[in-house]
């Protein structure tokens, strides 16, 4: 199954779930908006009131001359601090005194509320909010009366707008006094930097015709130094170039002259004439050869002299080439190694002249840095003085707050949608666990996981007695499948003696065992229904007959074999009922009589199914599973904890008996879709059609005044004999099963 199948799975299993225990997931849902409907009817209506103010940050807290301004609106912390500063005390006690809150929450009660109790009230009955991208907040209160949540709210506002305000006042005076301050020390600073450098400049006799700037003038021996630099770099640079030009010479050969001159910069009219001729005489040679003229031919020798000689005077030429390269690069390099020489003593003149200046130089510059200090600090504290006389509003109520006309709280359609959401996820979780804490048998895998059993059929909820139905009908179908699979699964072909048990009384085992005597006896078998269980009879009620006598007193001995067998209207259909067991006969299958009725009824009949009471807790179905062939366990769906499964195959393992499989039954199919493709024979199987029945043999005499089958006798009879044929033809549908 790939990963897509699976997810589906379990979706359908989790949608499976809900279904099932869709009135429980009702009820939470119901009692939750009941308990949410209740609650918010007796909650107090709070009405809502707000006042709109555009805070904007203070610039002129501590002043620094180095920066100017201070936080702006845009700092992402600044609305939250103002929020943080609108609940403290220094904000809401004067509110608190202002509107008398004391007394009017007091109201006529002789102890007045503390100070403290009041504000945790106000603190908790304010909502601040942000108008998100502005400088705008809104500062709303809920109270049970509107007007005094109107009042509270404005009066909260301009308090809050005269705090701002006094704290800027402050803020700018301690600012200014700071920064006259420090345009004072800094003034000290330069006068005291000036009188360093200007001694130093008297001690060691420097000109600076400009000591107020920062503009260093380039002395005459820093220009020497420098144009020796590019002097000496430039014939560096050439002799480099000279030397790599002559080691690539050297390793040329005569014929490649003219790519030695090409490399030098010269352009030889006659050496590019001889390297043409050459490399025609080499041409000739090759078509000399190649045209078949012998080694010693005069045409031959004739083109090998003229190359010879061509080659040589070539030779000649490389070699003069080579010898003026070489002095070339000869006398670069000796001048290269004079200016380096030169560069060398300027450099060291420049050196000695650098360091009887160097002190200068750094006094000057620590006295111009300082004298920029100064500037920008005086700068500074003429500025902040012109701001001073310039009015700032640090917050301006935009909107007073006004009383409402409308509660704000509750909010009840809010809360209902809340209370819905939380009782769908109360009542599905709910469902869940409870799903989680059932141990019962809920699906296939859980009988195969625990048992190691196939599931021989699967049988749907409300399926009807099938020998008190008329025609055919498709409940019909379940137990066809569970008779072939009965057949698929039976140890040998002899086995034809079968128990149905349960862990537990009510799961269906005795309408189980009659609807499949009924399918079989249909298909052509030979089908015997013995009671056997005494305590709780039940067969005689489904084929109509009386249970006055029976299995109970043939094994007391009181009747024959032939007395308790009877028929029924149903062709191939035999019953023996319980009878009526007396208190003193309990345990009686166990006896031999009942293994020589089993060894009896095994030769005469294709088929025998015998009911059994509950196997837990009743030893007769222990005795009927070690002395029947097959043992089928019936298992009722979502009733029984697992744990039962473990326990009734152990105690059929303990009696010996064979357990083949499982019958998954009352099974609602409503509720749990996984089951719907094994009973959904009504849409798959097109309504039968109705046939007039025909006029056919009496039937055989009762299978109770036959006689006894020889000891020989074949075990397992023709599916169909010819004196038991069934009332109507078998269709295609049943022989498939």
């Amino acid at each position: 199954m790939n990963d897509a199948s699976e997810v589906k799975l379990h979706f359908l299993d989790y949608w499976r779930i809900i279904k099932l225990r869709a009135g429980l997931i009702v009820l939470a849902f119901l009692l939750v908006m009941v308990t949410a409907g209740v609650t918010t009817y007796f909650l107090p209506r709070q009405y809502y009131s707000k006042v709109t103010m555009e805070v904007k940050a203070d610039k002129s807290g501590q002043i620094n001359f180095l920066e100017s301004g201070g936080r702006g609106v845009s700092d992402a912390t600044f609305i939250p601090t103002q929020f943080q500063i609108l609940r403290k005390k220094t904000i809401l006690y004067p509110v608190i005194e202002q509107l008398k809150l004391i007394d009017t929450w007091s109201g006529d009660s002789p102890k007045k509320l503390p100070l403290e109790s009041c504000y945790l009230k106000l603190m908790g009955m304010m909502d601040p909010r942000e108008v998100r991208n502005t400088g705008l907040i809104e500062i709303g209160v809920f109270s049970t009366d509107p007007q005094e949540a109107a009042n509270i709210a404005n009066t909260i506002a301009v308090v809050y707008k005269e705090d701002r305000l006094t704290r800027l006042r402050d803020d700018i005076e301690r600012g200014m006094g700071q920064l006259r301050d420090e345009v004072e020390k800094q003034r000290a600073r330069v006068t005291e930097a000036a009188a360093e450098a200007a001694k130093i400049r008297a001690r060691e006799h420097i000109t600076d015709p400009d000591p107020e700037n920062n503009n260093p003038n380039v002395s005459q021996v820093d220009r020497d130094v420098m144009a020796l630099e590019k002097d000496y770099n430039e014939e560096r640079t050439l002799v480099l170039k000279l030397e790599g030009s002559f080691e690539q010479i050297m390793k040329m050969k005569p014929e490649e002259l003219r790519e030695v001159l090409r490399t030098l910069g010269i352009d030889d009219a006659n050496v590019n004439k001889m390297v043409t001729d050459l490399q025609e005489m080499t041409k000739r040679e090759t078509d000399l050869y190649a045209s078949g003229l012998g080694e010693n031919h005069p045409r031959l020798n004739s083109v090998r002299a003229q190359r010879e000689l061509d080659l040589k005077i070539l030779s000649e030429a490389l070699t003069s080439v080579r010898q003026n390269q070489a002095a070339r690069l000869e006398i670069e390099k000796r001048n290269l190694k004079e200016l380096e020489d030169r560069l060398g003593i300027a450099q060291n003149v420049s050196i000695e002249d650098k360091n009887k200046v160097a002190d200068y130089v750094q006094a000057k510059s620590k006295y111009l840095l300082a004298k920029h200090i100064f500037e920008a600090a005086e700068a500074q504290y003429s500025t902040e003085l012109l701001k001073k006389n310039i009015d700032f509003d640090p917050a301006i109520i935009r909107e007073k707050a006004e009383p409402s006309l409308y509660p704000a709280k509750p909010n009840v359609p809010a809360y209902m949608a809340l209370a819905a959401v939380i009782g769908l996820v109360v009542g599905v979780g709910l469902a869940f666990f409870i799903e989680y804490l059932d141990t019962s048998v809920k699906t296939l895998d859980d009988i195969e996981k625990h048992l190691q059993v196939p599931v021989l059929a699967v049988i749907p909820k409300d399926v009807s007695i099938l020998v008190k139905a008329e025609g055919d009908t498709p409940d019909a179908e379940a137990y066809r499948i569970l008779r072939a699979n009965v057949e698929f699964n039976k140890p040998n072909r002899n086995a034809n003696t079968f128990t149905l048990v349960s862990g537990g009384p009510g799961e269906g085992k005795s309408t189980t065992l009659n609807n499949l005597a009924y399918t079989c006896a249909q298909g052509g078998y030979n089908v015997l229904v013995v009671d056997a269980d005494l305590r709780r009879p039940t067969q005689h009620k489904f084929f109509d007959q009386e249970n006055n006598f029976g299995l109970v007193d043939y094994l007391r001995g009181n009747a024959e074999f032939d007395d308790i067998v009877r028929t029924t209207k149903h062709d191939n259909l035999s019953f023996i009922p319980s009878g009526q067991l007396p208190g003193e006969s309990v345990g009686i299958l166990n006896s031999q009589r009942m293994v020589d009725l089993i060894a009896k009824v095994k030769q005469q009949y294709d088929i025998v199914l015998f009911d059994s009471p509950p196997i837990l807790g009743v030893s007769d179905g222990s005795v009927l599973a070690s002395e029947c062939d097959i043992t089928i366990m019936v298992v009722q769906h979502r009733r029984f904890p697992r744990a039962m499964l473990q326990r009734v195959k152990q105690a059929v393992a303990n009696a010996g008996g064979t357990l083949i499989g499982v019958v998954l039954n009352n099974v609602d199919s409503k509720h749990d879709d996984g089951y719907s493709y094994y009973n959904n024979y009504s849409d798959y199987y097109a309504t039968p059609r109705r046939e007039k029945k025909k006029t056919a043999p009496a039937p055989a005499p009762a299978v109770s005044s036959a006689p006894s089958a020889p000891a020989s006798a074949p075990t397992r009879r023709t599916p169909v004999p010819a004196k038991t044929a069934p009332s109507r033809p078998i269709t295609a549908d049943e022989e498939d099963y």
